[in-house]
């Protein structure tokens, strides 16, 4: 029988000095594409499966791989040398499988069991918001913030446990943080890892919690803290401050503290990314005639010579008057401005007969090509 079968690295696709990483990730693979679930009815997937979970079986086990480099297959013969039982002859049992059928299951039904120990966990991000104007976000600023902030309980220094009283190692999983399950399935014996239900992971369990912080390790506090905004940011952006968020556990360093910024609107200006937009209202004379105009820009008024025949909605580019980007501040977006000319809604008789004076002069010339011009009340 021995000589019919497949060599185990072949089956796994790696090299024989690989190491127990990449047996892991190679079997995980092939569990994945080859496991009865993902595959009912198909036969040969079956037989992939139960070659490729013997493969790892033996040579994720540092003794049976050693035997299995001696001998070949024939080191398991007739329930030789370290013979197996279980499934397929083999028995899982000591093969790290669990947290590789947590994934699978996991990617098959929607569902994972694993187990995350007492080993250092980050704490999570705090999230707050500030709210500024749009010069503020144009230009950059710094605002002071309150933030309830989670601190290192003074009266037991952290550790959760009455002054005097101490965390005993808890019990049910002997201070590792999880508790390993040994469960039978038609493949054989598969080891399930899930969280220590006593202490939630942490490998300790107190008796006699501190008044003051009920056993957490850590109190609230109302903290002032100043923030930079830098010039350029966009309304619904973050600015991130490293290590300013939650405490983590069993040593795990802190989370980050995120200001979301909302930025008001501008009753003159729009912005888009680093382009900013607005209108600005001419009279008809001074769009015929040409003239001086007041802009207003982020960075102040300017006069602006308008040109003679200058018609509605004519945009002009203002080079360099956007917003400053966020990677340098020294480049700056344009700024568009549309000059709308509009149009008298009330006229007194005065300026009403101009205007007839006005239509009655132009009655008859035509533009170049073009034929004559109607007046402007016909």
């Amino acid at each position: 029988m021995a000589e019919s079968k497949r060599d185990y690295y072949e089956v796994l696709g790696v090299p024989k000095n690989a190491d127990d990483a990449a047996l892991k990730k190679a079997y995980r693979a092939l569990a994945k594409k080859y496991h009865p679930d993902a595959n009912p009815d198909d036969k040969n997937a079956e037989a992939k499966f139960k070659e490729a979970s013997e493969a790892y079986a033996v040579l994720s086990d540092p003794e049976k791989r050693r035997q299995y480099d001696q001998f070949g297959h024939a080191a398991f013969e007739g329930g030789g040398a370290g013979g197996f039982s279980g499934f397929g002859g083999f028995d899982f049992s000591g093969a790290d499988m669990g947290d590789i059928f947590g994934d699978i299951f996991g990617d098959l039904f929607g569902t994972r069991s694993r187990g995350r120990g007492n080993g250092p966990m980050r704490g999570a991000n705090l999230r707050t918001g500030i709210r500024i104007t749009f010069e503020e976000a144009i230009f950059g600023c710094q605002k002071e913030i309150e933030i309830t902030y989670k601190d290192e309980c003074p009266k037991c220094g952290g550790s959760g446990a009455k002054p005097g009283t101490s965390p005993i190692t808890c019990p049910k999983c002997n201070g590792k943080g999880k508790i390993v399950y040994t469960q039978q399935s038609f493949f054989g014996q598969v080891q399930n890892v899930q969280t220590c239900p006593d202490c939630q992971g942490s490998g300790k369990i107190i008796k006699e919690k501190c008044p003051d912080c009920y056993g957490t390790g850590y109190v609230s506090r109302r903290k002032k803290i100043t923030v930079t905004v830098p010039a350029g940011i966009d309304n619904g952006q973050s600015l991130r401050r490293a290590g300013e968020g939650d405490p983590g556990t069993n040593g795990g360093e802190r989370g980050d503290l995120l200001v979301e910024v909302t930025v008001s609107r501008h009753p003159v200006f729009k912005r888009q990314e680093t382009t900013i937009f607005s209108t600005v209202p001419i009279s008809f004379a001074t769009a015929a005639l040409g003239g001086t105009v007041r802009l207003k820009t982020v960075d102040g008024e300017m006069d602006y010579e308008v040109k003679p025949g200058t018609q509605t909605d004519t945009k002009i580019r203002l080079r360099g008057k956007g917003v400053p980007s966020l990677r340098n501040k020294n480049i700056r977006g344009d700024h568009y401005v549309t000059l709308v000319v509009t149009v008298p809604e009330k006229l007194n008789e005065e300026q009403k007969e101009a205007l007839r004076r006005f239509d009655e002069a132009m009655n008859g010339i035509a533009p170049e090509g073009g034929k004559k011009k109607r007046g402007l009340f016909k």
